[in-house]
């Protein structure tokens, strides 16, 4: 079994920059480095998030927001389905006007009988 490569992240960054530069093609870099293309374009990716002693692309910082802002949407809309859930079902009640928070636990020693569909 064939060990892996390890490639250096000055090389890794001397690389990209070569490319990004224009004096070489990536079929020249692939060819000299022994690299194929799907591991010059990671690293190609990589140097745009930053992860190369490098400063970030504006792009793949806003990129990396709107990931973070996406998984939040659906963290958020999932806690919102199970609150809705827990309200229909007896579980929670909806906050009075003057709770200042949002939900409150039913504390009543009657527990709701039944399934899910009562």
């Amino acid at each position: 079994m064939k060990q892996r490569r390890k490639f250096s992240v000055e090389l890794k960054r001397q690389v990209i920059e070569e490319l990004l530069s224009g004096l070489t093609t990536s079929a020249q870099l692939m060819r000299r480095h022994d690299i194929s293309s799907g591991l010059l374009y990671h690293w190609k990716e990589q140097y745009a998030r930053g992860r190369f002693n490098n400063e970030p692309s504006k792009e793949a910082t806003l990129e990396d927001r709107v990931r973070q802002l996406e998984q939040l949407v659906g963290r958020l809309t999932l806690e919102n389905e199970f609150i809705k859930i827990a309200v229909q079902r007896g579980l929670l009640s909806p906050p009075k006007q003057s709770d200042g928070s949002l939900l409150s636990i039913v504390t009543s020693s009657k527990a709701p009988k039944g399934g899910a569909g009562s």
